[in-house]
This record gives structure tokens, C-alpha cells and sequence, in this order.
């Protein structure tokens, strides 16, 4: 018994190291091990292997990796080896619904994941005086965003970062100031939130990073993201709307500069499969449903078959596009290009 446990504990060491540097040429082999590893060590992964009669042995390379349905997470909990959360992230929900839960082994480690896919596409995030408008978000416990978004407002030199729920006079108030100071800011708002914004303030500063993410929430009518960014760009000048795609189940983050297509961190990939065979290969350049491969998820499942609709392109980066039928809605970019 102790055996298996140090063997266990030395398999997850070396392979969480090799997480934390990553490079795209290493992805492939890496995401191999990090399957050999979960197939061993999740029960809840080895019984869904077992189910579909495949033997890990047998799995040789990434189109062969079968995924864990994204549901799983609302009915199972979900561990690779036996360690105790540190917290558990709740998905949001309508009222009555099940909710996923996903448990985190380690703060530091979901915090040098979040930090490493945001500072691939935007630099260190010190630099940032970091605004977080997230209301829906921060009147519910559990979030993942809040307790990303908190570490980013954490990590920030500007001692005016910090949350907005309502209160956007003084929000614009810091904004103005650090125009004047020539300040970086990083805005990051719920979809509905940036929106109300939008229609009560102009604000024209090109040092300012709109980041739109998590929907309507119900509380404004779905629609395009064309027409949505049409409206910020209208009070916030015309530049590109940045949005943030994560959810619960993951502890990697993708986004979006431009022109709503996303670029994966470097510990994340994601590809597309028919709709009607959750076990086909992967799809390229027409609309799919996503399949996931998340390294952070480490201490969980890294392989997650969502039920977001997208294309995704042979680089990797990817659109979203809506949701299957018959799947709950999340907060996650919910707005549906016109196809």
C-alpha cells in the first residue's frame, strides 16, 4: 500500500512540473502521460473506460483518448488519487437545477495555471490596474471566475483594482484617473454588467481592455456577439471587445483579442467532434461540439466532452458558437453567431 502511494505521489510530481512549462511541441506526449496517469488513478474514469471497452494500454495517441461527458461533473465527484479540496467551484444555475462542482487540490496551483494562460496573450498581469464588474458572480459563493479575477485584482501595483458590483460612478471615476496616468486597465465584466455600462458612459481610452465573459444571466435578451460588440465599441470607441472563455469544470483559461476567436492557454486544447458520435475524431473548420483537453485539470479529469458548439481551426484556436440542445445553459459566451 505504501508503495502504491509513493509511486503515485512521484508520478504526479513529475508530471505536474512538466505542466507548469509545457511548450506546443510537447502537448501531444504530455496530454498521452497525463491520460495514463488519470486512467489509472480515477476510478470514476477507469469505470468509463471500462464501460466503452477500452484498455488505457491501447491508447496510443490523442484521437484515441476517449472524454469524460462534461455531466459528469453535476452527478460524481471527481479525483485522480485520494487527497482532500481545498475548495470546491459550483457552476451557476437556473433555481432547482444541479449545479457541476469541481474540487481543487491546491490555491497556488489554480492561480499559476489562470496567471500563465492570461500572460501568454496579454503579458504580466502587475502591469494591469484590474477592474472586475461581476455581478451574478460575486452574489453567489463558490465562483471560479471571482476567485481568479480576486487573484488577478491581487497581483495588480494599482491600489485602486478591485470589484465593481453596482457601483459604476466610481468605477469610471478610476478609469478617467488612470487615463490621466497613462495606466494599463483590464476591465473584466459579465456580459449583462458591461452592457448596462455601455448604455450610461462613453469612455474612450486606448490603454483599456474591455473583457467581456459569463452571458446575460437572464438578465438581458440574448444576442450576436456582432451586435453586442457593436455596442460596446459605440461607448467604449472603436476598438476590439476582448472575451475570456472558462468554465467551472476547467482550471485553464482561452481568449479572445479580435473577431471572436479564442487561442487556448498553453495548458489547454481544444477540438471539435460530430455531434450525433461523442467518440469520433477530431473535426476542423465546421461546427462541432467541443472536446477539451484541460493539463491543469491534473487532480480531476483533463479530457471533457462539452456541450459548447463551435469550429475550430487546424491551429487550435476556436469559436464558440452556442449550445447543444437539450443542455443546460451556462454562463460561458452564450451569444450565437449568425451561421
Amino acid at each position: 500500500m505504501q508503495s502504491d502511494k509513493t509511486s503515485f505521489s512521484s508520478a504526479r510530481a513529475l508530471l505536474a512540473q512538466k505542466i507548469q512549462v509545457v511548450q506546443p511541441d510537447d502537448f501531444n506526449a504530455l496530454a498521452l502521460e497525463v491520460f495514463q496517469f488519470q486512467a489509472a488513478y480515477n476510478p470514476l474514469y477507469q469505470e468509463f473506460l471500462a464501460l466503452l471497452g477500452i484498455k488505457p494500454a491501447s491508447v496510443k495517441s490523442l484521437e484515441a483518448i476517449p472524454y469524460l461527458p462534461i455531466q459528469f461533473f453535476k452527478n460524481y465527484p471527481i479525483q485522480t488519487g485520494q487527497w482532500e479540496p481545498v475548495r470546491t467551484f459550483t457552476s451557476s444555475g437556473t433555481t432547482g437545477a444541479q449545479t457541476s462542482r469541481h474540487f481543487l487540490k491546491s490555491d497556488d496551483w489554480y492561480f499559476n495555471m489562470a496567471q500563465r494562460c492570461f500572460e501568454q496573450q496579454y503579458g504580466p498581469v502587475e502591469q494591469y490596474c484590474v477592474l472586475g464588474l461581476l455581478p451574478a458572480y460575486l452574489e453567489r459563493q463558490n465562483s471560479s471566475l471571482v476567485f481568479m479575477v480576486d487573484y488577478f485584482i491581487r497581483q495588480s501595483q494599482y491600489e485602486d483594482s478591485g470589484f465593481f458590483l453596482y457601483d459604476h460612478d466610481n468605477l469610471v471615476a478610476i478609469i478617467e484617473n488612470c487615463q490621466t496616468q497613462n495606466i494599463p486597465v483590464l476591465l473584466i465584466g459579465v456580459t449583462f454588467a458591461l452592457w448596462d455600462l455601455a448604455e450610461a458612459y462613453t469612455i474612450d481610452y486606448d490603454q483599456l481592455i474591455i473583457m467581456e465573459t459569463g452571458g446575460m444571466k437572464g438578465r438581458r435578451k440574448e444576442v450576436t456577439r456582432q451586435a453586442l460588440h457593436a455596442i460596446f465599441q459605440s461607448s467604449f470607441g472603436d476598438r476590439p471587445v476582448h472575451s475570456e472563455y472558462g468554465m467551472t469544470e476547467l482550471f485553464s483559461q482561452a481568449y479572445s483579442q479580435k473577431e471572436g476567436r479564442f487561442l487556448p492557454g498553453p495548458t489547454m486544447r481544444v477540438t471539435g467532434r460530430e455531434i450525433t458520435d461523442p467518440l469520433s475524431g477530431p473535426v476542423f473548420d465546421r461546427t462541432a461540439a467541443l472536446n477539451i483537453i484541460d493539463l491543469a485539470n491534473l487532480d480531476t479529469i483533463s479530457f471533457i466532452a462539452t456541450d459548447d458548439l463551435g469550429k475550430v481551426a487546424a491551429d487550435f484556436s476556436f469559436e464558440v458558437l452556442g449550445r447543444m440542445d437539450n443542455s443546460d445553459l451556462r454562463g460561458c459566451n452564450l451569444m450565437i453567431d449568425n451561421y
